[in-house]
């Protein structure tokens, strides 16, 4: 999957709104990853691993898999 242009240098991306994070280079459902970005609720996490993921609350998404979309914090 190519990444989106804005989280390009990202390995990990988040959802503000599921609290869910798709490692970008495993995942494969492009339509999920778009809705994202044209949603604007995207966050990028510095330094990019899944540790700081997990540090800031985030869970890694798996297939199948879905959670109730809240309205983002910030």
């Amino acid at each position: 999957m190519q990444r989106p242009s804005r989280f390009e240098h990202f390995r990990f991306l988040g959802d503000k709104r599921t609290q869910l994070v798709y490692d970008l280079d495993e995942w494969t459902d492009e339509a999920v990853i778009n809705e994202i970005v044209e949603e604007g609720v995207g966050l990028g996490f510095g330094p990019d691993t899944l540790a700081e993921a997990r540090n800031r609350g985030y869970t890694l998404a798996k297939p199948g898999a879905s959670r109730r979309h809240r309205k983002p914090r910030a």
